[in-house]
């Protein structure tokens, strides 16, 4: 407990000299504020998010539409500003330890979605593990998958993350990218699409064109 209060004074006097007292005043008020949003959260849906301390910025919010959705939360997780967490039927969620989530992100579960430690998305990602069924709605509005992302995974600005994605350890998304499938541990993804238009008939059978 010692060491842990005097890493955080450390650390507090070292902002204090680099950044100057009242910015670093602001700085620690702001992520004291997102500890208590978060948890608010916690409280709201208190039968839904398992977690221990994580912060959750202004703007941000975590919706859950069912009460069989599940969101685990890692300590230290930290949340930027207009985030937006949505989990939705036997939808579960898992966010690690120390995952970093930028400005503008959007989760969408409503099956499986796993972030592994210590990984950093950028600003303006998009991760969702289902498509909507367009071609046979018969079947329901939504078709299903699962999304995993490794540990300490780096994730660039305006990336995109479609269902049925596997993305290994220490990865790393270069901004823009879509991704879709398996993308293994320790390379470089970097996805540069064409346009594509594809005429399609309603009742059609669902083909993948990604």
């Amino acid at each position: 407990m010692i060491k842990i209060l005097t890493k955080m004074i450390n650390t507090i006097m070292n902002d204090i000299h680099n950044r100057g007292l009242f910015i670093t005043l602001y700085m620690n008020m702001s992520h004291f504020i997102g500890v208590l949003r978060g948890f608010w959260f916690k409280v709201i849906y208190s039968k839904n998010i398992k977690s221990t301390i994580f912060s959750l910025q202004s703007n941000s919010s975590i919706e859950i539409f069912n009460k069989s959705s599940r969101l685990y939360i890692g300590k230290f997780a930290f949340i930027r500003k207009n985030a937006s967490i949505r989990i939705d039927f036997n939808g579960l969620l898992t966010i690690g330890d120390k995952v970093f989530l930028n400005d503008n992100c959007t989760i969408n579960c409503v099956k499986h979605i796993s972030i592994g430690k210590f990984t950093k998305i950028g600003p303006n990602v998009s991760i969702n593990d289902h498509d909507h069924n367009y071609k046979n709605q018969s079947n329901g509005h939504l078709v299903k998958g699962e999304v995993y992302i490794g540990e300490n995974v780096w994730i660039g600005s305006n990336v995109v993350i479609v269902r049925d994605t596997f993305i290994g350890d220490n990865a790393v998304i270069a901004a823009g990218s879509v991704v879709k499938g398996k993308v293994p541990a320790n390379s470089l993804y970097l996805n540069k699409r064409e346009p594509i238009i594809k005429p399609f008939t309603t009742g059609e059978k669902v083909r993948e064109i990604l």
